[in-house]
């Protein structure tokens, strides 16, 4: 007998239909002789519904109040699916995340779990009864309800295995799996067997959509093996295992995007030590992600430009940051663009082999592409380029590092 969390997102419960479907994929994996414990995100659209239900309200609501209203989809969904459970003869009981509990800190609409307290969880397991808990949701400071940021019933369900011990997380989506690239571009993309944690990860922070960064992240930190399948079909989906699981790994795994891009170019920022701090300490106050930066070299000291990019969605405040502190950092003049995108190779064999950005380079320049920044990390290399080439970038990689 083995231990399994099943996730299910907010298309796999979408109607009623849909629900019968995923109680029937739960009492499957009973009927194997396994212990199950279910997770579930609210029905689709229903946490934008209840999000927009509190904007009209106020723009300036207390996060607190935010998160009890929206968290309110996850209790609907849960109780429809312990009713049908029942209804085919399974045993099961809905939990809310308040009363298992799960305890998170203070920092609503994006809480982070702090512990998970499974002790009745457990008790239902060895009874035979299938928890069906409410993803997305936490208890904050003083017994108030917090919710885990947009796509957090998966860090609940990865969670809620590393809690419960579980052999296997099964995060269920509307795909079949990790594929090479965006199948929507790339109509030669495959669809892996397995894939790292590192692979995962990366892949999760450019773009691509399968998967939460966090539950990556919690995933790889605690060695989880988590598998992404579909709710839609009986296909045996892509496994997210440790890198000694995998026999051979290939040089290059896949090829992602993120049209969440901004580029911000600071003209001719004066060349002295401490200006970088100056430039990047208030946007991180503001809440502001910087990710890639390149800075000119300047020619026998004096002025420099510097570029770097921040989410498509900060780019306003971001440029308001910066206008605030150009007394101190001086720069002559800021440019902004937003029509570009993060164009990455990714893959774990590159740490053993050398070239791999070569041939990036090679095949964008072959294409007319220029690139404008670039980034790297082991597994990863980034470009940034303008965003009419999107497609065009993308296929031609895929097919460069053979993984049509």
């Amino acid at each position: 007998m083995a231990r399994v969390v099943q996730k299910f997102g907010g298309t796999s419960v979408a109607s009623l239909e849909s629900i019968k479907s995923v109680a029937l994929k739960v009492k499957s994996e009973i009927d194997k002789g396994n212990e199950v414990a279910v997770v579930l995100s609210a029905m689709a659209g229903e946490t934008n519904r209840l999000a927009n239900l509190v904007t009209s309200v106020t723009s300036t609501y207390d996060p607190r109040e935010y998160d009890s209203i929206v968290s309110s989809g996850e209790q609907v969904s849960i109780g429809l699916l312990a009713i049908t459970l029942q209804e085919i003869g399974v045993t099961a009981r809905s939990w809310l995340g308040w009363q298992i509990p799960i305890r998170t800190d203070g920092a609503f609409q994006k809480a982070r779990i702090q512990r998970i307290d499974c002790a009745d969880l457990l008790e239902d397991l060895e009874k035979g009864v299938v928890p069906v808990v409410a993803g997305f949701q936490g208890m904050g400071p003083n017994n108030r309800i917090s919710t885990l940021g947009r796509g957090g019933s998966d860090t609940s369900a990865v969670a809620l295995a590393i809690a419960l011990k579980a052999k296997q997380c099964d995060i269920y989506t509307d795909v079949d799996g990790i594929y090479t690239s965006d199948p929507r571009i790339v109509a030669k993309a495959r669809q892996l067997k397995q894939v790292t944690y590192e692979e995962m990860l990366e892949m999760a922070s450019l773009g691509a959509k399968v998967l939460h960064t966090r539950a990556v992240e919690l995933a790889m930190k605690h060695r989880q093996r988590l598998r992404v399948l579909s709710a839609f079909s009986d296909k045996p989906g892509t496994l997210v295992v440790d890198e000694g699981e995998i026999m051979e790994q290939e040089l290059v795994s896949g090829i992602a995007y993120s049209r969440d891009e901004a580029k911000i170019t600071l003209v001719r920022v004066l060349d002295e030590p401490g200006i970088a701090a100056l430039i990047f300490g208030p946007l991180a106050a503001a809440n502001v992600n910087v990710d890639m930066i390149v800075q000119n070299a300047s020619a026998g000291g004096g002025a420099t430009d510097m570029t770097f990019t921040v989410p498509q969605e900060d780019l306003g405040r971001a440029i308001e940051v910066l206008e605030e502190s150009r007394a101190k950092t001086r720069y002559e003049n800021l440019l902004s663009d937003n029509e570009v995108v993060k164009v990455s190779v990714i893959g774990v064999g590159m740490r053993s082999h050398a070239g791999v950005a070569t041939r990036m380079f090679e095949a964008l320049a072959e294409k007319g592409i220029n690139i404008q920044v670039i980034s790297t990390s082991e597994i990863k290399v980034s470009v940034l380029i303008a965003e009419v080439y999107t497609e065009l970038a993308v296929r031609t990689l895929h097919s460069k590092y053979g993984l049509d």
